[in-house]
């Protein structure tokens, strides 16, 4: 394993850190992220006009093909760029799926026209796009989806209900996984589809979320019709082009922002412990932080394996399961132990008067969802079991059975 960069890499490297410092604002210069002192359409603004210098600084796409806008260099690079970029307060947010996940998947199954059309403004930031896979009753089961594509003619009507679509109300473009054939068993009835945010018959309902933002949102699609030509990989195929996106997710949602153990060290450092005198002074407090670092240290030496692995042009295997178990499950953890210490004040979510402007609360809210996206800790514990292990896999009684046959609730 070598943590060092190849004299390329540390050219990028420069070169990368040049161009943010000249765009950007490092990370705690300002008592608010961008984010939160912008409003949403400010936010969207900045994010387009940032991605767009991104695009023509050569620092978008770096990985994908020249002929689809991108640098064609190795993954490696993706990396170096995000370390360094991870350090400014970057207005990426809106893109993250759409470059992350929708536009890989289009890469690997639109035609050639489509790809023409679609990736460059994406990759300008032009047009962002939103994933829609999860339902009521089909979240970490998402072959279990009932939203319906019927063929009319040369159109899909599509009818259903998709939930946590997080950005689809600001979103032009999206993909749409659908049930074409119930048929079969659920995992071959599926077919992927991608179609316009603004289409007749398309109603985005945003969620108001605990932390006091709407960016998860409901979708309802009543007789939409999608062109057959929309569809990615071919009827009956969209399991297999959901696993790339989903892949795609997993490596995007692998890290998690908010404060690790270094923050509430120093937050420690001030705050009462239980016993009187600073909380870094309480030995159960300092048994729990040398957990969290032993973790934090474990996750960042496995990156460095996926680092030495990129940088070899190899493929790293279902090992980044483990890590986003890992960080979601930690960010929780330290998060209620800084709100827990605050006592009373804990319930103070101002960044105004609530201690460490109130970092540990924001997050806390945040938490949940890291534990959600990109797959449920069940399901990477599966992968992780399966895959990583070689465990037997569970056992699936519905594996041979139609999807109407499957018993449902009343």
């Amino acid at each position: 394993m070598d943590f060092n960069d190849t004299p390329a890499e540390a050219e990028f490297r420069a070169r990368a850190r040049a161009f943010l410092e000249a765009n950007l604002t490092p990370k705690g210069k300002e008592r608010e992220s961008l984010q939160k002192r912008l409003t949403e359409r400010e936010y969207l603004a900045a994010a387009k006009a940032y991605q767009a210098k991104k695009a023509q600084a050569g620092f978008a796409g770096i990985t994908w093909a020249k002929e689809q806008g991108g640098q064609g260099l190795p993954p490696i690079f993706s990396v170096i760029f995000n370390q360094e970029e991870a350090r400014f307060d970057a207005p990426s947010a809106p893109f993250a799926i759409g470059l992350g996940m929708c536009i890989p998947t289009l890469i690997a199954f639109a035609s050639d026209e489509q790809k023409a059309r679609f990736v460059a403004p994406a990759l300008r930031g032009e047009e962002i796009w939103c994933q829609l896979f999860s339902e009521p009753s089909a979240g970490s089961d998402v072959a279990a989806l009932k939203t319906r594509a019927v063929r009319d003619g040369d159109d899909w009507v599509i009818n259903g209900q998709k939930v946590w679509t997080s950005g689809a109300h600001y979103s032009d473009w999206g993909i749409l996984l659908v049930r074409t054939n119930p048929d079969v068993p659920k995992h071959k009835g599926l077919t992927m589809v991608f179609l316009d945010m603004r289409s007749p018959g398309v109603e985005v309902r945003p969620i108001h979320q605990m932390s006091g933002g709407s960016n998860f949102n409901e979708v309802y699609f009543t007789d939409v019709r999608v062109p057959v030509s929309q569809t990615l990989g071919g009827e009956g195929n969209g399991w297999t082009v959901a696993l790339v996106t989903l892949m795609n997710e997993r490596l995007a949602v692998g890290g998690s922002p908010g404060p690790d153990y270094r923050e509430i060290m120093e937050f420690a450092r001030e705050a009462s412990g239980p016993q009187g005198g600073a909380l870094l002074a309480d030995g159960h407090f300092r048994q729990r932080l040398a957990d969290w670092y032993v973790r934090a240290e474990g996750y960042k030496l496995g990156k460095f394996r996926t680092m030495t692995a990129l940088s070899k042009g190899e493929t790293p295997g279902p090992e980044s399961s483990i890590g986003k178990i890992i960080t979601a499950n930690q960010l929780a953890d330290i998060t209620n132990a800084g709100i827990e210490a605050q006592d009373h004040f804990g319930i103070v979510t101002e960044p105004d008067v609530a201690a460490a402007d109130g970092l540990f609360q924001q997050s806390y809210m945040w938490a949940p969802g890291l534990r959600i996206a990109g797959g449920t800790d069940e399901i990477l514990k599966n992968i992780i079991a399966e895959r990583v292990l070689g465990l037997p896999a569970d056992v699936r009684v519905d594996k041979d059975v139609a999807f109407k046959d499957l018993p449902a609730g009343r």
